[in-house]
């Protein structure tokens, strides 16, 4: 009879099984070739940049990418008062410094949607203060998150309240290309001019001053069909990096400010008030 030895099966089944089939070469050829060609391919533009974290949006942020660059302001026979705007990106802004170069005005990002507000609001807000600044503050609008009321009235509630001391600016409107998504913020052009009259409305019955608007033309036109019926009451503030501020909104026949760099000294945006800084209290004023 023979002999059982222990083991002697399985060794028996282990070398029966199969033993995957090696790669051929033409097949791996072919995998490095697609490798290297989608190492040489073009990124879609969500993997070449990716959507900025809610909160982190300023004004301007989508003036270089739409709009791009066309030259710095030329010297002009009207007389033009200096400001700059700041947001949260920024930190602790250095105000002596911007006061000393000549800027005499300021807006500090308050509040985005209904969901943010800025850690360096204080900071910012009261520091220009300080140095002698007449200021103001900006919300940033997201009219895909929440109506135009409840942000106005969110804005008021965290900084961008307004009082007749001679010193505060009527708050801002940013509204400008989704950073988040799609550039009108998935509204047609009459429930993009409804939430923004939304907003207006609320502001103003809470602080009883016409909220400034920040906007781009191209922005406006195609975003509201280019409406032109908050021109009569709110002032217009446009943003366009160039030697002009350029063709205006439908209905102002003027800006009242220009953000006009995104690079300019000590905090990048900076701004032109249209007049002399006794315009610049006319309009803290009322």
């Amino acid at each position: 009879m023979p002999v059982h030895r222990p083991g002697s099966d399985r060794t028996s089944r282990t070398s029966r099984i199969p033993r995957p089939p090696r790669p051929r070469p033409v097949a791996v050829l072919v995998t490095a070739v697609l490798a290297a060609l989608s190492l040489s391919l073009p990124l879609t533009s969500a993997q070449a940049a990716a959507t900025p974290r809610r909160g982190s949006a300023h004004m301007g942020m989508g003036v270089l990418a739409h709009d791009g660059r066309h030259g710095t302001p030329a010297p002009g026979a009207v007389t033009q008062t200096e400001g700059v705007d700041v947001a949260g990106y920024q930190g602790n802004v250095d105000w002596p410094t911007l006061w000393n170069s000549g800027v005499r005005w300021a807006y500090t990002k308050a509040t985005e949607g209904t969901y943010y507000t800025n850690p360096y609001f204080a900071q910012q807000y009261n520091g220009s203060y300080n140095v002698g600044m007449i200021r103001g503050a900006y919300h940033f609008a997201t009219p895909d998150t929440t109506s135009g009321a409840a942000q106005a009235n969110y804005f008021v509630d965290h900084g961008g309240g307004w009082s007749k001391d001679g010193k505060t600016l009527p708050g801002a409107l940013d509204i400008e290309w989704n950073p988040y998504g799609a550039e009108c913020y998935g509204k047609s052009a009459s429930a993009m001019v409804s939430w923004i009259a939304d907003f207006l409305g609320t502001y103003k019955s809470r602080t009883g001053r016409d909220a400034v608007i920040y906007t781009a033309t191209s922005w406006w036109s195609d975003c509201t069909g280019n409406y032109g019926g908050f021109a009569a009451n709110n002032p217009l503030w446009i943003a366009r990096y160039a030697s002009d501020p350029g063709t205006l909104p439908a209905g102002w026949s003027y800006y009242t400010m220009w953000q006009y760099t995104s690079s300019g000294p000590t905090v990048g945006d900076h701004d032109k008030f249209n007049g002399a800084l006794d315009r610049v209290q006319a309009l803290a004023n009322g």
